[in-house]
């Protein structure tokens, strides 16, 4: 995977100032008062930091933002820069404020004066997803390097490096996890196969995630002959894969799972071929899955979690599924197939009965890049968000709204339902547009059993979008681990 850029923690020694190298940053409130290390910063630059403080530029700046002076004089490094921000900021303040050091730090070494502060974890880890950039496809080093979003290394000087350890592992392991979840999005569908991808996950067995994959005969056991039909057109085998974290002692599992197309070309109900590159993130439900699981596990969660993907890739074929074929679920429900390129419910709908017959969760939350209605309604700004139990989808929504990842909850209304009916079978696949991911979620609901709390959320405007964000660039965005994450720690860990 894309690996974190170096991060040094050492004990902050004024005298050393003069000679860091690289860009050095000095974080300042809106007050304009320096602490120690500011001030020394100012003496060896004979007044300039405290000259551009006092001027109307520093003033123009809102919380998080940042300037630099080039060229210090006194100082060996090549930049100062000034970050303005608060010591009581809010989280989301913070990490924009490590955003904009990134940003401004491509392939240089960054010396971050920190005072003293507590929320190191907060503005390491605005530096560490800001600096994400997938490069490994890039035959030329010196090509991958122009291109890199990241300080070469990180410095960190502070008061008591012990104090700031824990907070540091912290930061590591969520842009770990985010990492996870962006590369395994960006990557071509030649490289990700379902196969690949499942060896991907089986490698979190090192961190302690216990790993099971099924294979298509065990699947054609189980009776996924939904999810089957979905990736018979493919030479690419269908799989699921389960990831059991236990660090919750003997509590039941809260349950995740993910849609992982590794691609749709929409089948034999086949998608225009503008755009159809993008179909590579189809799987961008089991990336996110993918990266709370190792995010969990790198900080050691006290949780049970269960993570399951459905992986499958969607081709048309002479073995491919056609529009009018009806298929049986798990569950025992027949589904008439209007659409193939409506194939992410199918994939699901197993799944989802798959894990509450396996391991009977105290919840479920579902992932999918599902519909390019939510996209009409919601844009690159937030996920939909379907819940059948308040508590939990208020939950989720909080969790959301404190890690600054755009959700916005929709309607479940029973008055949907009927839009589902079928001539031939239990349901239909496809509703067509009006209400397109509303009927997508009713669809899916019908394989939640009762008095089980679920939320299922469409992310397929949010998961990779077409611009830089503050903490992204164009592509893959993470949206939703460190939201899941929140989630978990506040609701589910002792």
């Amino acid at each position: 995977m894309t690996e974190l850029c170096e991060v040094l923690i050492e004990e902050a020694n004024v005298d050393g100032i003069a000679e860091l190298t690289g860009r050095v940053v000095v974080l300042v409130p809106e007050t304009g008062k320096l602490d120690q290390m500011a001030r020394r910063v100012n003496r060896l630059m004979r007044g300039a930091l405290e000259r551009f403080i006092e001027s109307d530029r520093f003033g123009e700046l809102k919380p998080g933002q940042a300037v630099d002076l080039a060229f210090p004089g006194g100082m060996a490094a090549d930049v100062v820069q000034v970050v303005l921000l608060d010591r009581r900021a809010k989280p989301l303040a913070v990490r924009r404020a490590g955003a904009a050091i990134a940003k401004a730090a491509i392939n240089q070494p960054v010396s971050i004066l920190t005072g003293p502060r507590r929320e190191v974890d907060d503005l390491l880890l605005g530096i560490l997803l800001r600096g994400y950039a997938f490069l490994r496809r890039f035959s030329d080093e010196d090509d991958a390097k122009s291109r890199m979003g990241a300080p070469s290394s990180i410095k960190l000087l502070v008061p008591n490096p012990d104090d700031v350890a824990d907070q540091v592992a912290l930061a590591k392991s969520k842009a770990s996890g985010v990492y996870l979840t962006r590369d395994l999005i960006n990557e071509p569908a030649n490289v990700l196969t379902t196969t690949a991808f499942a060896d991907q996950l089986s490698a979190l067995k090192k961190l302690g995630v216990r790993v099971t994959v099924l294979e298509e005969p065990e699947l054609a056991k189980l009776g996924m002959r939904a999810l089957l039909a979905v990736g018979q057109g493919s030479q690419s085998p269908s799989k699921v894969v389960i990831m059991e974290w236990s660090g919750g002692g003997v509590a039941p599992p809260l349950a995740l799972v993910g849609k992982g197309v590794v691609f749709d070309t929409g089948g034999i109900s086949l998608k225009p071929a503008g755009g159809m590159e993008e179909m590579t993130m189809d799987m961008g439900g089991a990336g996110t899955v993918a990266g709370v699981m190792k995010l969990l596990a790198m900080r050691k969660a006290a949780a049970n979690i269960v993570g399951i993907v459905g992986l499958v890739e969607n081709m048309p074929d002479g073995n491919a599924q056609r529009p009018g074929d009806v298929v049986a679920s798990m569950k025992g429900d027949t589904i008439e197939v209007i659409n193939t390129d409506a194939e992410g419910r199918l994939v699901l709908a197993d799944v989802l009965w798959y894990v509450q017959e396996k391991f009977q969760p105290r919840g479920i939350i579902d992932l999918a890049t599902l519909t390019g209605a939510i996209v009409i309604a919601l844009g690159d700004k937030n996920a939909g968000v379907f819940g059948n139990d308040d508590s939990l989808t208020d939950a989720f929504l909080n969790a959301a709204k404190s890690e600054g990842e755009g959700a916005w909850r929709m309607p479940l209304d029973t008055a949907y339902d009927r839009m589902l009916e079928s001539r031939l079978a239990d349901m239909k696949n496809s509703t067509g547009r009006p209400a397109g991911a509303v009927t997508a979620a009713k669809f899916l609901q019908r394989f939640i059993k009762e008095d089980m709390p679920w939320i299922h959320l469409d992310i397929a405007g949010v998961a990779s979008i077409a611009r830089n964000t503050t903490f992204s660039r164009k592509g893959a965005t993470g949206w939703g681990v460190l939201t899941l994450d929140r989630l978990i720690a506040d609701r589910y860990e002792d």
